[in-house]
């Protein structure tokens, strides 16, 4: 979560997912049976720096390099989009990038957190081509969008992500999907443009509650595939 410095709604909902975790374990059959099957490694603030600066400017802007692209869109350190100078650049992708390529052979989903346009996407965004596993994905994908719809009734379209939205380079569930992690999603959470961004302090909890049904709903489905 957060790795774009302003999507200030991804870090919410990361800090309330270990919340539930800590206080639903022994009592929510969902949350116990992940945890007693499986490690889940939460990254709360990965644009720490980014995340800091949108809190204390003006405008909430992310002019700073934009680690998701950092892993593989504008070449220009003014742009929203800077790369970074080469793959890898910036040493909080680098230190992730690390853990996952040690640690592959047992990872077995990454999710990945943002805002805004209500969407749940996965593999490929860097290419119109299928993912090997596009009819799985795409099921579990529409599976969990209806059980975070359930809740507030709120609206998720899911897909490929070049096909959804349009194509972009450096996706870091790409990169995880391409290096072996099956169950490779990336959230878009609330909302649809009104509030962008800047979503009021009103919609934090629905969304963090209505997520949750979305992952809990993968990592059950995870669980059943582990091989």
């Amino acid at each position: 979560c957060g790795i774009h410095a302003r999507e200030w709604i991804s870090t919410a909902f990361c800090q309330w997912f270990v919340k539930e975790a800590l206080s639903t374990y022994g009592s929510d059959s969902e949350m116990t049976g992940l945890l007693n099957q499986m490690d889940v490694y939460v990254l709360p603030v990965f644009n720490i720096d980014g995340y800091d600066f949108t809190h204390k400017s003006a405008k909430g802007g992310g002019s700073n390099c934009i680690l998701g692209r950092s892993t593989g869109s504008s070449s220009n350190p003014c742009s929203d989009t800077f790369c970074g100078y080469s793959p890898e650049s910036e040493i909080e992708v680098k230190n992730v990038a690390d853990f996952i390529r040690r640690n592959k052979s047992s990872i077995k989903a990454y999710l990945t957190i943002h805002s805004y346009s209500q969407l749940l996407l996965f593999p490929y965004s860097y290419t119109f081509e299928l993912a090997e596993h596009h009819s799985e994905l795409m099921t579990v994908a529409e599976g969990a969008s209806k059980a975070l719809r359930s809740l507030y009734g709120t609206q998720y379209t899911s897909g490929p992500g070049a096909a959804t939205i349009y194509p972009a380079a450096g996706g870091s569930d790409d990169w995880a999907y391409d290096l072996g992690v099956k169950y490779s999603y990336t959230f878009e959470l609330r909302d649809t443009g009104r509030y962008g961004f800047l979503l009021p302090e009103s919609q934090i909890k629905p969304t963090c509650e209505e997520t949750m049904l979305a992952v809990k709903y993968i990592t059950s489905h995870v669980q059943k595939n582990l091989y």
